[in-house]
């Protein structure tokens, strides 16, 4: 009987998690890696010995049904929740005029923990940067920065990270899929957490702000499961992150606690800064994903899919979807 293909993942964010779960319960063998020390990408949570905070995703909508279904899943296993904060626009409403409706879904008790729940049943090497594929006569090799070739061949590789990290790895490989990567206009974005010794007296949870380098604060405290002291997180625009990117930190700290304290809030007891240098893509492109199946190469993520988590969770199961498509005749032979 022949062996399943076996497939590489190339990183543990909600896209790549994603594609590895729809292809492991489709009968392929799948090992997922990823640079981190765990799962979760940009769907982040900073922590301390008292205190954490989520700086990268702040919450998720479910507006497809599939994707929906999911998220009824995590909700069901105890690892997301519904967040209903106070929230507000402040400055020029007609720049963001966010639907009030829409149900607002976070990680329960931190953001990491839908992806550390999907990732519970997959195969995930962390801290293992993979450098470097190549084709070879047994399946794809791969490079790893920390541990050199690795002894596995694979019948298909599956990148789900950023744009800009994934165009070095394609070129030599696959040159027209490094081109799509190259055109994707990906942002950067800082994040600022903001720890209080008491709650403070603001009449909102949440704000989308619309001038000056500000562009979402909230008071991560008031998210579902959370406990300890008074948090809040600031997020830098884009426009203001591109342009402060190599900045120093504790100058862009204390331009964005300036821009906090115009808008009610005072100086915190502590504060730690994030540069996410791969926050969003602008615009985000509308391929769903890549699949080159005469290389048995792909490629997902959210800047292929109309940015955002559900967009990111969508784009890995369609890129499984059409890796299973070409993989089907084998996978009825793995199954006679």
């Amino acid at each position: 009987m022949n062996a399943p293909p076996h497939v590489a993942v190339i990183g543990a964010g909600i896209a790549g998690l994603s594609c590895a779960t729809t292809l492991q319960t489709a009968g392929m063998r799948v090992s997922v890696f990823d640079k981190s020390r765990g799962p979760a990408g940009r769907l982040s949570t900073r922590r301390g010995e008292d205190w954490q905070c989520d700086h990268g995703a702040q919450y998720f909508t479910a507006r497809d049904a599939d994707f929906r279904a999911e998220v009824n899943r995590w909700v069901d296993a105890g690892v997301a929740a519904v967040w209903t904060p106070r929230l507000q626009v402040l400055g020029d409403e007609s720049l963001h005029a966010p639907d009030l409706a829409i149900e607002r879904f976070v990680g329960l008790p931190r953001m990491t923990a839908p992806a550390r729940f999907m990732a519970d049943t997959l195969d995930v090497k962390t801290q293992c940067t993979i450098a470097q594929f190549e084709r070879r006569a047994d399946g794809w090799g791969l490079r790893s920065a920390e541990h050199g070739w690795l002894a596995q061949r694979f019948d298909a590789v599956l990148l789900a990270v950023p744009a800009p990290q994934s165009v070095p790895l394609l070129e030599q490989p696959a040159p027209e899929l490094a081109a799509l990567a190259a055109s994707a206009t990906m942002r950067g974005c800082w994040a600022l957490m903001l720890r209080f010794s008491a709650p403070l007296e603001l009449p909102f949870d949440a704000a989308f702000v619309n001038g000056g380098p500000l562009r979402w604060i909230a008071r991560d405290s008031s998210k579902p499961g959370r406990g300890g002291p008074e948090i809040w997180l600031l997020h830098a625009s884009p426009q203001w992150s591109e342009a402060h990117l190599e900045h120093d930190v504790d100058a862009v700290a204390a331009d964005l606690l300036h821009a906090f304290s115009q808008l009610g809030g005072r100086a915190p007891q502590a504060w730690v800064a994030h540069r996410w240098r791969y926050a969003d893509t602008e615009p985000a492109l509308e391929h769903g994903c890549a699949w080159r199946g005469e290389d048995a190469l792909g490629l997902c993520g959210d800047w292929l899919n109309g940015g955002k988590v559900e967009g990111a969770w969508r784009s890995g199961r369609l890129l499984a979807r059409q890796v299973l498509q070409s993989f089907l005749s084998r996978l009825a032979g793995a199954a006679v």
